[in-house]
């Protein structure tokens, strides 16, 4: 009867093992939707901060320059400024774009936790 005994507390550790790595797995992987939840966040609030400053600036710039020519040469800097801009639009979309298809691998510390504990666990023949 001690062998059945101590075969039932091998099993119960081994599922109190297999709990503990399943719960810090689960951790693990709440904190990286924490994480890119608020990397997300905070990417979202600088780059409108940061898109209303530049659509400020350009705009400033450019009633700036209109005015600067309006006497000999306002038609062409109008004319000018919009190709610049339409432009410096096109190459902030390929931008946009891009970053986009280069996103990191939601979750690549779980799964390469994950994997190593399949690792770990798989018998060697």
């Amino acid at each position: 009867m001690p062998q059945a005994t101590g075969l039932l507390e091998s099993l119960k550790r081994l599922a109190g093992t297999s709990l503990a790595i399943v719960q810090t797995r689960l951790e693990l992987l709440s904190n990286e939707l924490e994480e890119e939840r608020l990397r997300i966040r905070q990417l979202l609030f600088y780059g409108s901060v940061a898109l209303f400053l530049f659509g400020m600036a350009t705009l400033l710039l450019t009633v700036f320059i209109v005015v600067l020519f309006w006497d000999s040469y306002r038609l062409q800097v109008l004319g000018g400024l919009t190709v610049l801009f339409f432009f410096a639009g096109l190459l902030a979309w390929n931008a946009l774009l891009r970053a986009k298809r280069e996103r990191p691998r939601l979750f690549s510390a779980s799964l390469a936790e994950l994997a190593d504990d399949i690792e770990r666990l798989t018998p060697r023949p």
